[in-house]
């Protein structure tokens, strides 16, 4: 980063004064400020300016540092806490998420010995890396955009096979069919297959780009854009997994901001999970949608995708809960879903063998088969995002779909 990251250490009572201070990184890019042994001197603390993150060194119990993560969280966001913790995990990492902070690094139990020099270049390192995207992610959220941006829209789902692939292809196709300026990013860097979904021949690809030197700005980004004939044009995933590795984080948030400086609509596809790059897009999102199924494992993981998504702090008005397969009759009722999921669906994709034929052809549902009734839900989908009224619920009524039967 070119500007220094300024950190506070403020110790627990009772924590290890000499593990924390021997794993705090030593590198041009930190600046330690201070080094205060109790939270409540912490506190004092930030009332200071010029303090980027705290770095809070737990005692024995977490508590009082899950206290304090969470207080600055609330008076202080513009502040990444990094929580420093030698116990058993024991849901400390889910907990400290959930109260602001950005990480937890596990230290080892050193019974009053310095850690091994092996261990102190590790965690630094550790440390270091969390603090850099920790005040990144910060200073993003509170400086806000440096230009003018276009909507993003980031496609989830945290079961593979739910229909993220269909839902963002016929997504964009919409969209550049009502005369907007998209891009469609694979994002499923080791499997992605918009391009085979879209019918688009082999071409450059993300990892291409990556590659490729120099610095990152529209006009070399737009010779790696493949142009479908809707108008939408696709960012590829990389032809071979091995080459996802290239693609990092540090590159994404370029690559969106470029994105969002030049198009209306940028339409993430992503891989199932939360990986880092999934967590980056996420940041950037103007828009989530979440794509399920109607089963057991699908609803369960579409539950907690939405849990991690207000851990994040993603506001639940952003997202949007689509159902693929919505009419499937397995013993699931509407009922059943808005309890599992804590939300109904906004949209409804009922199952027809159409969907599965246009993937086949390489032609999205929404041109191959615009009268069917999943084109019309995805039609519906991208004019709710593009605020074009049109009639009746987006897709069928979940009663209809699901029926009465148990």
């Amino acid at each position: 980063m070119a500007t220094p990251i300024r950190i506070l250490v403020a110790l627990d009572a009772d924590a290890d004064r000499g593990t924390v201070e021997a794993v705090i990184p030593v590198a041009p890019g930190i600046e330690l400020t201070s080094v205060v042994d109790s939270l409540d001197a912490g506190w004092q603390e930030l009332g200071r300016d010029g303090i980027d993150a705290v770095l809070v060194g737990c005692g024995t119990s977490p508590e009082p540092a899950l206290s304090f993560a969470e207080g600055v969280a609330q008076q202080s966001p513009e502040r990444a806490v990094l929580l420093l913790w030698s116990g058993t995990p024991n849901g400390v990492s889910a907990r400290a998420l959930a109260a602001g902070a950005e990480d937890v690094v596990a230290l080892p139990a050193t019974n009053g010995e310095p850690p091994s020099p092996s261990d102190r270049e590790r965690l630094a390192a550790e440390i270091h890396l969390a603090l850099e995207k920790g005040v990144a992610r910060r200073r993003r959220a509170t400086e806000g955009p440096r230009r003018a941006h276009g909507r993003m829209v980031v496609v989830l789902g945290p079961k593979g096979g739910a229909g993220k692939t269909l839902v963002s292809s016929n997504l964009a196709i919409t969209l550049a069919e009502m005369g907007e300026k998209v891009v469609l990013l694979d994002l499923d860097l080791q499997f992605g297959d918009a391009g085979l979904t879209l019918g688009l021949p082999p071409s450059n690809s993300i990892y291409d780009l990556v590659t490729s030197g120099g610095s990152l700005d529209a006009e070399k980004l737009d010779d790696y854009l493949v142009t479908h004939e809707s108008g939408a044009r696709v960012l590829l995933a990389p032809a071979r997994p091995d080459q996802a590795a290239a693609i990092g984080v540090d590159f994404l948030h370029g690559l969106f901001d470029v994105l969002r400086s030049e198009q209306d609509w940028i339409v993430v596809d992503t891989s199932p999970g939360f990986t880092p790059e999934v967590i980056s897009a996420v940041d950037a999102a103007t828009d989530i949608c979440m794509v399920g199924t109607v089963d057991a494992a699908s609803l369960k993981n579409t539950k907690l995708g939405l849990e991690t998504l207000e851990l994040m702090g993603v506001e639940s008005e952003r997202i949007t809960l689509v159902l693929n397969r919505a009419d499937s009759r397995v013993g699931i009722t509407p009922e059943d879903v808005h309890a599992v999921t804590g939300r109904p669906a906004d949209v409804l994709i009922p199952s027809n063998r159409e969907v599965a034929r246009s993937a086949n052809q390489a032609r999205p549902i929404v041109r191959s088969q615009p009268g069917s009734e999943p084109a019309r839900a995805l039609r519906a989908l991208g004019e709710s995002y593009a605020g074009v009224a049109h009639q009746g619920p987006m897709g069928r009524s979940l009663r209809r779909l699901f029926g009465r039967a148990r």
